[in-house]
């Protein structure tokens, strides 16, 4: 049994910057990851860089491009608090804080490139791994305070609430309040209960649902699943969105290749080398949203019974852009695989990239449940809308990490560290009513096939029924294959000792039926929803 005043679920930007701000205001804080390294997040993985605001730019021309890709349909509150508060953070914290080392160009001024949909030239970035730049300064930062417990391969399991777990029956007439939550310690196998006073859940999004995705292993929904059955409201959930260009190759896993390639002048051709997006969009072709560009690639697939389409990055050459300079990740990642993408191009296809939906929140990070915030992918602001603007997740993540801890710091209750005080009163609330984990009888050990196959299942009925093209049958098919899946993990999953694996399984099944149900009920067609 563990006592903090925050607990903190998930290391991405948005977990590594609240826990280094909530420290920095002198609060205990533990920062839980399911991975044994601390850095493993989709942050990690981000290649094309972070928004911030160009020379010749404006907040205003930023809030309309985030509007025009999110398709009408983003919260203006939102957008007003990432264009006020976001430029400021990536000077004050990123850089200045934290020494984050973005490119510079000859003259030793930021280099600032352009993405599809944005109207400026606005992005900062690392080379092309940008989110590892930060997330490796976020992380140093993390293990250099003592006032953070890191807790690293430990997968939660649910959060603990009141009324749902108390024992106390007059505790059906209180709101629903969070408390903490049950973790599975990887390493020994057992089941820990943490107790906090704020829970923050920032643990990434749901790629993993999808038969091909740029995101790690550890984006399968978990937070979502979590504060689904925590009773927390949950909205946009059937806006996903695919990235229009990962690599592909039979023998390699998809790896994002950057949307900063096509923003610096590379085209996309099918394999008859005809460029196509102008059929597409013939007004922003290249450059239009991802919705549009992965759309466009789908359909350009379709109709020529291609499994690719191609991305010529010849243009960067004319433009004396070195893509092995420029885009170092990639042009290696890609080299290994035997393509030189200084004269051959690149072999792509969409796959499922970010979640637009989640957690609904409020401009600090509040759900609809006590004492329980949500930031980064999981959460749902309402600033990406129908779909994201490039390069704007990062920032989101900075925003309401700031935006959460400020609000936890104001009303705070607590003065007295808890670790230090047993008989301390919010700690005797806590846990007085509140049982530890129940799992005697368990005497089934997971078999790795029936997970693997479920995966399967899942990722497969996704791809092909609920991904970038949706019809009302291909939606009832995923409806029924899913809920008969979901029925049979669920039974797998309460006679079975407790793995990550399992856990994992269960979280996923259940946010894919929550985006398959989300998007049958919505009929209209909109930016990374589209029906057909």
């Amino acid at each position: 049994m563990k006592y903090t005043e925050v607990l903190i679920i998930g290391s991405g930007i948005a977990g590594c910057s609240a826990a280094i701000k909530l420290a920095e205001a002198g609060r205990s804080v533990i920062l839980l990851n399911r991975s044994p390294d601390l850095a493993e997040s989709n942050t990690n993985y981000a290649q094309g860089g972070i928004v911030t605001l160009g020379p010749d730019d404006d907040p205003a021309i930023l809030a309309q491009d985030i509007i025009n890709a999110g398709d009408g349909l983003c919260n203006p509150a939102a957008v007003q608090v990432l264009v006020e508060y976001g430029p400021k953070l990536v000077t004050n914290f990123l850089i200045n804080q934290l020494g984050v080392e973005f490119s510079r160009n000859a003259s030793g001024q930021l280099d600032i490139t352009l993405e599809a949909a944005h109207s400026k030239r606005r992005i900062l970035h690392a080379d092309d791994a940008t989110g590892a730049a930060i997330e490796k300064k976020l992380v140093d930062a993390v293990k250099q305070s003592p006032k953070i417990t890191v807790l690293t391969n430990y997968t939660a399991i649910d959060l603990i609430t009141r009324p749902h777990h108390s024992t106390n029956p007059l505790a059906i007439y209180d709101d629903v309040t969070c408390a903490g939550v049950y973790a599975l310690n990887n390493s020994t196998r057992s089941v820990e209960t943490i107790f906090a006073e704020k829970i923050i859940l920032a643990t990434g999004g749901i790629g993993q649902l999808f038969l091909h995705t740029t995101n790690p292993e550890g984006a399968r929904g978990d937070g979502i699943a979590m504060a689904a059955r925590a009773g927390a409201q949950l909205i946009n959930m059937e806006y996903i969105q695919f990235h229009p260009t990962a690599f592909y190759h039979k023998d390699a896993d998809r790896f994002l290749i950057s949307e900063s390639i096509r923003g610096e002048g590379a085209k996309l051709c099918n394999k008859s080398g005809e460029y196509f997006m102008t059929r597409y969009d013939p007004e922003l072709a290249d450059l239009a949203p991802r919705d549009v560009v992965a759309r466009a690639i789908h359909e350009e697939m379709l109709r020529r019974s291609d499994d690719h389409v191609l991305l010529d990055c010849s243009p960067l050459k004319s433009k004396g852009i070195d893509i092995s300079d420029r885009f170092p990740t990639v042009y290696q990642k890609c080299l290994s695989y035997g393509i030189d993408a200084q004269h051959m191009p690149i072999p792509v296809v969409p796959a499922a990239h970010y979640f637009c939906g989640g957690i609904k929140v409020d401009t600090y990070g509040r759900t609809n449940i006590q004492n329980l915030y949500a930031i980064g992918e999981c959460s749902c602001t309402g600033l990406h809308g129908a779909n994201r603007l490039a390069s704007t997740s990062l920032l989101e993540g900075l925003v309401w990490a700031t935006r959460a801890t400020e609000d936890i710091c104001q009303h705070f209750t607590v003065t007295t560290n808890l670790k230090h005080s047993s008989a301390n009163q919010s700690q005797h609330l806590l846990n007085s009513d509140i049982p530890p984990w129940q799992d005697t009888g368990l005497d089934e050990d997971v078999d790795p096939a029936l997970i693997i196959q479920d995966w399967v299942t899942i990722k497969t009925t996704m791809w092909n029924y609920a991904g970038i093209v949706r019809t009302t049958k291909r939606l009832e098919r995923a409806q029924a294959d899913l809920e008969y899946l979901s029925h049979r993990i669920e039974q797998f999953y309460r006679k079975t000792k407790l793995t990550d694996a399992l856990i994992g399984l269960r979280n996923g099944i259940q946010v894919a039926l929550l985006i398959i149900n989300a998007a049958q009920r919505n009929p209209i067609s909109r930016g990374c929803h589209f029906r057909k």
